[in-house]
Order: structure tokens, then sequence, then C-alpha cells
């Protein structure tokens, strides 16, 4: 490396201060990114450029964020926050779910805890009252919520239940300053249509994995039926949130499949899980991701994906672990107070991992 000339420099003065001189340039080589190829370092800034132009990026470029090891971390995130920060600022939207419905799932999804193939024990309940609905929005706006999510088990509603839950929609628009997310199964465009008039923000559907793999996580729906749905509502102007859980076997390839397919449905929420083996269900434990390669997945997101709101979502803390404020760089977007079947940081954490990360929580009154 070039910075260790200032060892064999004999003109250098002696003593301390060519040992202080030299301890910097050691500093400066240590956190600087100008030790790193300049192939890399004009890679990073290549994708940003074409991010923020909207152009595509290639496949090939694709994968190798996630799978060149020639290309560091660092350089990535930086690139990936140009984009964000261009689309959001420093602004974070804080998500909290409330599972209105739980178990009771004819579906054989298999990394879930309320599949019907699972052997785990999750609390059984139908659909919460309205007061506890409306109860829970309260204390969700309340501890920074952006974005107040509804979600029911099973695998769809009935006219008859999409016609109470546009009521329950109409009626938290009427009350609260925070958007509605809604996810309850596959839709009709009719159904979808009804949604939207009732006032709901967003339609939430995830891919969970490729078209290729997804015969092999679940039997009783076919990747086609959640695209259809998704599909469904965006015919009828209702946005979508649909993304993954990375995590259960997938490879490079398959992952930017699916992040280009999100873009391709116009998805304006992709929740990038992270999986986490829930007891009982039949995928098991599996302990393929690093901290690394999830910050690695989020950039991916972030770049193929540069104006929509990219959540690091489910099993970030438990994957990201001591590197979990790095996801902030990529994402505009958490989950606080936990998920389905699984706990997660309390809000008051998550807000004060936003802070003291630099950033700030973002309200829907700030864009009224």
């Amino acid at each position: 490396m070039a910075r260790v000339g200032c060892l064999a420099n004999a003109k250098q003065p002696p003593g301390w201060l060519r040992v202080l001189g030299c301890f910097v340039d050691l500093l400066k080589g240590l956190f600087s990114v100008e030790w790193m190829p300049a192939e890399s370092h004009a890679f990073c800034r290549r994708l940003a450029g074409l991010a923020l132009e909207g152009a595509p990026i290639p496949r090939a470029e694709a994968i190798r964020v996630l799978t060149d090891p020639d290309i560091p971390l660092l350089p990535l995130l930086d690139a990936a926050f140009v984009v964000r920060e261009r689309h959001f600022g420093r602004g974070v939207r804080v998500h909290i779910l409330n599972n209105v419905q739980n178990g009771l799932c004819p579906e054989d999804c298999n990394y879930c805890a309320q599949a019907t193939s699972s052997a785990g024990e999750v609390p059984v309940y139908r659909m919460k009252s309205e007061e506890a609905i409306f109860d829970e929005a309260k204390k969700a706006l309340d501890s920074g919520a952006y974005r107040y999510c509804l979600v029911l088990s099973g695998r769809g509603p009935g006219n008859e239940r999409v016609e109470y839950l546009a009521g329950v929609v109409s009626r938290l628009k009427a009350a609260f300053p925070m958007e509605v997310c809604l996810s309850a199964g596959f839709i009709d465009a009719s159904q979808a249509a009804r949604l939207k008039e009732a006032g709901l923000d967003r339609y939430n559907h995830n891919l969970n994995t490729s078209e290729e793999r997804y015969g092999s996580i679940c039997h009783t729906h076919s990747y086609a039926d959640r695209v259809a749905t998704l599909t469904a509502a965006r015919s009828v102007g209702l946005e979508v949130c649909s993304g993954l859980i990375l995590g259960m076997g997938e490879g490079p390839e398959e992952v930017v499949e699916v992040a280009l397919t999100l873009n391709r449905l116009d998805a304006r929420s992709i929740p990038v899980n992270f999986y986490v083996h829930a007891p009982g269900s039949k995928l098991g434990a599996q302990n393929r991701l690093t901290p690394e390669s999830c910050l690695r997945a989020l950039c991916l997101f972030r770049f193929l994906n540069p104006s929509a709101e990219v959540r690091a979502a489910g099993g970030r803390e438990a994957n990201l672990r001591g590197l979990e404020s790095l996801a902030l760089y990529p994402a505009n977007s958490l989950f606080a107070e936990g998920y389905l079947n699984t706990g997660g940081h309390a809000a008051d954490k998550t807000l004060r991992l936003i802070e003291d990360a630099g950033f700030s929580v973002e309200r829907v009154e700030e864009h009224e």
C-alpha cells in the first residue's frame, strides 16, 4: 500500500513526529475507501447513478451486490443511501401490526406458525372487536406509527367480510392521522375496489419467495395466485405492499428475480423479511443468513426499486444483530412492537434506534 512509504522515507524527521504521522496515515487508510479497487468504487457509484435515473440495472450486476466479496459492504450501503435520501430524506416510517385474526388458516405455507401443517401452538381467535382494533390504533399512533397494518389469517375474505373491513377502514381513517394497510389474503378486483373506496391506503400480499421455489414452500395455492391478487388490487388503483422472506434456501438469482418482479408490479412498499423459525413450522431452523447478507439484500431492493418504501421487516432483530441500525441506510421503514407470531423491539426501542442512527421518525401529518 502507498501509505507505508512514510516508514521508508529517510528524510522524514525522527522520533515521535514521524511515529505520529505514520499513525495518522494508518487511520486514514483504515477508514477511507481509497484502498478499495477502482472498479469496485466505480461499481457502487454506477448502481446509485442508474437507480437515481430510474434506469434498469443489469441482472448480472444486481447479482454481484449479493455475491461479490470484492464489493465491500460499506460503500454499497453508502451508494444505497444516496438513492434512499433522494426519495425519502432521513425519514423513517414506523409500521405497527395488529394481528386481528390468528390461526384457523387452511393454507400449508411451511414457514408459518399458523399453517395447517404447523405443529406449533399459537393463539387461535376470530376477528377482534372493533373496539379493540380502535384501542390498538390509538396506541399505535401514540407510539409513532406512520401506518397501521391490519392482518387476518385465512385464505381470503368473502364479500360480507370485505364490507365489514371496508367500514372499519373508513372509520379508522376518519379517526386517526395515520395510514392504514390491510393484509387479508386473496381478493379479486371488485373486493379491492370496495376497499379502495373505503379509503384503504395499501393492500399487502407478499410473494414470499421466487416463482421457481414457491412449490417447495406451499402446496395449497400457487405463486400465480399471489400475483393475481396484487394485479387485481393494482387494476383498481389500490397501492400494493409486497415482499419476501429471505433465508428459506433461495439463491441470489431468485432474490434478484423477486426484486425485479416487485418492480414490474409497482409495489410501493416492500417488506424484506428475514427468516426466523417459528416452533412447530414445517420448514424448521435454517440459519442461512448473516448480518452482511441481510444488508446486501436491502441494498439490492433499494437499487432495483429506488422510489419504493423498503422495510427492514420481520426477523431483523435476530438476523441483523449488532448491525441493525445500518439497515436504515437502504431502508426507510421499520416495524415496531413485534410481528404476527414472533416478538420484536418495542416502540420506544425502535424510535431510539432511529434517532441514535441520525434519522427521524416520519409522520403522516408532515405530508398533509
